[in-house]
């Protein structure tokens, strides 16, 4: 079916999915998320499709949650959720929980292609991705903490790098490079941004090449491994101190702020607004 925000591509077994909104740096609108959902759904029940490669089109991968657009705020007016904390709390699940631990469950092997901005909701559908191929100019930040909150909604980057790493990424909202983020194990591989297509692709290729189901078996028993370990439950918990992040925002009415002007607010101090 066609997309609006979304562009399909398949090349043998493997299926690209590109975020297309490079006028807003891919930020991750409501619709937007809502088709990602529809398109990874049709791909699960669709045998041509081994393997689905994740990317964003231009020159970044997302810059984040989409809070001030004209698209997203006209679609916030045209399908409002119910208003304060339940209706935020409702939107914000939805968009961000339910549906990022089903891409996570998806049945088959999936490889995030990332470069440039890789920011807060771009970290959170990087790292529901099996695997994560990045360019030498990538680059990783949660900064939610500048903004009073605690973290994104799909809290996952303690599971990614460490927890004391993600204590300092958290507190600070550096920036974690590239070459910082093969380090911490947070990507697989690092190549120069002309190559990363091609160097995605090959990798995607040579996963497909394997039985379908034994990978659908491996990647199962690796998620259960994690789960076992508290991931899934370590999420929803997660999520439970956002939403108290978010009422205490609302609260000081910090959300009152439009999202260039959030970000602008959020980072000023900090030197790093880039």
């Amino acid at each position: 079916m066609p997309y609006e925000t979304l562009l399909l591509d398949q090349q043998d077994a493997v299926l690209t999915i590109t975020v297309n909104r490079p006028e807003v740096l891919n930020a991750q609108s409501r619709l937007m998320r809502e088709e990602f959902d529809q398109a990874l759904a049709e791909a699960a029940e669709d045998d041509a499709v081994k393997v689905v490669i994740v990317a964003g089109a231009g020159k970044h991968f997302s810059a984040g949650h989409d809070i001030g657009s004209p698209q997203e705020k006209e679609d916030r007016k045209r399908r409002p959720y119910a208003p304060g904390l339940p209706g935020e709390y409702k939107r914000t699940w939805d968009m961000n929980i339910a549906n990022t631990l089903r891409w996570r469950d998806f049945p088959k092997p999936t490889i995030a292609q990332v470069q440039g901005y890789c920011i807060m909701g771009g970290v959170i559908l990087a790292t529901a991705c099996d695997l994560i191929v990045v360019s030498e100019d990538a680059k990783f930040c949660d900064r939610t903490v500048r903004w009073g909150g605690a973290h994104v909604q799909y809290a996952s980057l303690a599971w990614e790098i460490g927890f004391r790493k993600a204590k300092e990424y958290l507190f600070t909202g550096d920036w974690i490079s590239a070459e910082q983020a093969l380090e911490l194990g947070l990507v697989n591989r690092v190549v120069p941004r002309e190559q990363l297509e091609e160097e995605t692709m090959a990798l995607a290729q040579r996963i497909a090449m394997q039985d379908p189901f034994a990978l659908r078996l491996a990647k199962f028993s690796v998620n259960q491994m994690q789960d076992e370990m508290g991931f899934r439950t370590a999420i929803t918990g997660a999520f439970q101190t956002y939403s108290v992040a978010t009422a205490h925002r609302m609260a000081m009415g910090q959300d009152a702020l439009g999202g260039a002007d959030r970000a602008r607010h959020r980072d000023e101090a900090f030197g790093d607004n880039h």
